[in-house]
């Protein structure tokens, strides 16, 4: 029996497209979702997947979709909560606004989509949610605080998940990837802005080469990053925690090293001015 997979944030660019299209080629049926269906448009007419609009910051929304599909199916065999938005910035001067819709999508999403689904899969004892946090989740940097403080609390919340799910065999997998070629650094850069009056103007160009760090020739493909991804998910026995990508080996490394040499190398790596001419 081909494994019903719903995933979060497939707009194209992104690594929910790719994971769309590799599960699909393993013979899942795959619902592919975000809020505007017409960044999937590639995806359709692929054969397995199934399109649907869905705004993981509105809970009507996700329940609507994830009702619609088991009672289409008859379950959901496989979740994965991928969408989310990145943010550049001084943490301090990023805007409320802003950091409250990137917690939104990038932390309640994950328990919105989750709570949806854990009756349906608990009702069969069977199911596997899988969240895909970052590395910077464990190890932040400058001027990306918005974004890794939401990452640290997508790992926080997916280690309870992962131990409240036990009693109905749903299986919690995160996945914590350094860099992956994708379109998030310049969909991020169009929402950047540094404000006119702020105290780190001097580290603009700090804070793009921050921005694009995870878009480098080293970064891993979209393509291998959903490989990994649909093996995991789809085997019968997968470690919880899984990491991938540029960037994550020395990340696995920073975990057990003194902390404060840890934050004072993230310091000096991203915070240090070009020469004046």
């Amino acid at each position: 029996m081909s494994q019903v997979v719903l995933i979060t944030g497939c707009s194209e660019g992104g690594i929910g497209f790719t994971m769309c299209t590799e599960f699909a080629g393993r013979g899942c049926k795959v619902y592919a979702t975000a809020r505007n269906v017409a960044k999937m448009k590639k995806l359709e007419g692929v054969a397995n997947i199934e399109l649907m609009a869905l705004d993981v910051t509105v809970d009507a929304n996700v329940i609507e979709v994830v009702d619609s599909i088991v009672k289409k199916e008859g379950r959901i065999d496989i979740l994965i909560n991928n969408a989310g938005m990145a943010c550049f910035g001084p943490l301090l001067e990023v805007p409320v606004s802003q950091i409250q819709e990137v917690y939104d999508a990038n932390i309640l999403s994950i328990i919105r989509a989750s709570r949806a689904v854990l009756p349906h899969m608990a009702e069969r004892k069977s199911g596997t949610i899988v969240n895909i946090s970052s590395v910077v989740g464990e190890i932040p940097t400058p001027w990306a605080g918005v974004y890794a403080s939401s990452k640290a609390a997508a790992h926080s919340i997916s280690e309870v998940m992962q131990m409240e799910c036990r009693p109905f065999n749903v299986k919690v997998l995160l996945i914590c990837p350094g860099g992956i070629k994708t379109n998030v650094a310049q969909n991020a850069s169009a929402r950047f802005e540094l404000q006119p009056n702020s105290l780190y103007s001097q580290y603009l160009d700090c804070i793009v080469r921050r921005m694009w760090a995870s878009q480098v020739p080293s970064s891993m493909t979209a393509e291998d990053f959903a490989k990994i991804v649909a093996t995991k998910a789809l085997a019968a026995k997968s470690p919880f925690y899984s990491t991938m990508g540029s960037y994550s080996t020395i990340f696995a490394l920073f975990k057990w090293l003194p902390r404060m040499w840890v934050l004072n190398y993230m310091w000096k790596s991203y915070a240090t001015l070009a020469p004046k001419k």
